[in-house]
């Protein structure tokens, strides 16, 4: 009898244990922060670009930053600047981020968040060039990066026959360098960058457009695109924003 009693304590003792480590497990499990997922292309320096293995930039530190105010884990994406918004309209990925300009066009697919950022389209020629103003380009090939506002621009402007599109900004840059095409029509910050990378080139002194920069999100996630803009104005008002800015861009 005792044996029979003793058996059963231990029966006991032991369903209450595995009782217990299932309720641990499920705690953990709800702990689990919640992904989010963004979309970009590294290769828009200072908005974007990979150090090593690792993405880098504004718009990176940026979603890290909201990512941490809502307690979610960021995951980054990197993909052609093209795939984005496909990307965030089928709900693969949950934002875009990528330098991406605000456009009647874009908001048929997607809705963006409030702008954070200005900017505005550049020429880069040779130092050589006989290219001094945007007149000068009617004629001219002209390099961009696929799917970029620089890109719509430029065969809206001086025709898509004119037109060459490249991948990534810089492998325009490059075409340009080594004499394929005559100009690269391309975002502000991004073609500092290359032009101190890469001799012989300048940039015009005469801006193409101005633009805004938004982060998009799937059409009608109104939640979502709350709660970044609610995010990006707190990143704003307690100087983490700026803060970010100003470790990639300088004054001058």
């Amino acid at each position: 009898m005792k044996r029979i009693i003793c058996l059963l304590l231990v029966a006991a003792m032991a369903a209450l244990v595995l009782t217990s480590c299932g309720e641990s497990g499920s705690s953990s499990a709800t702990e689990t922060k919640q992904t989010l997922v963004m979309a970009t292309n590294a290769e828009f320096p200072p908005y974007e670009y990979k150090e090593g293995d690792k993405i880098v930039g504004i718009d990176a530190e940026v979603m890290q930053a909201i990512a941490d105010d809502l307690g979610m884990e960021l995951v980054i994406e990197d993909m052609e600047f093209d795939s984005i918004i496909p990307a965030v309209k089928s709900g693969k990925a949950d934002v875009g981020a990528a330098g991406m300009t605000v456009r009647e066009d874009r908001l048929e697919n997607v809705d963006f968040t409030d702008t954070y950022a200005k900017a505005k389209q550049v020429v880069i020629v040779k130092e050589d060039s006989s290219i001094a103003s945007l007149d000068d380009l009617t004629g001219k090939t002209i390099g961009v990066q696929q799917g970029t506002t620089g890109d719509i621009y430029a065969a809206d402007e001086y025709g898509d026959e004119n037109v060459e599109r490249y991948s990534k900004g810089y492998e325009a840059v490059q075409a340009l360098s080594q004499g394929k095409i005559d100009a690269v029509i391309i975002d502000n910050e991004p073609a500092k960058v290359f032009v101190s990378q890469t001799p012989g080139l300048k940039m015009l002194d005469e801006p193409f457009a101005d633009e805004e920069y938004a982060i998009c999100v799937q059409k009608g996630n109104t939640e979502l695109l709350n709660k970044l803009n609610a995010s990006l104005q707190k990143l704003k008002d307690n100087g983490k924003f700026q803060e970010i800015i100003d470790k990639y861009i300088t004054a001058d």
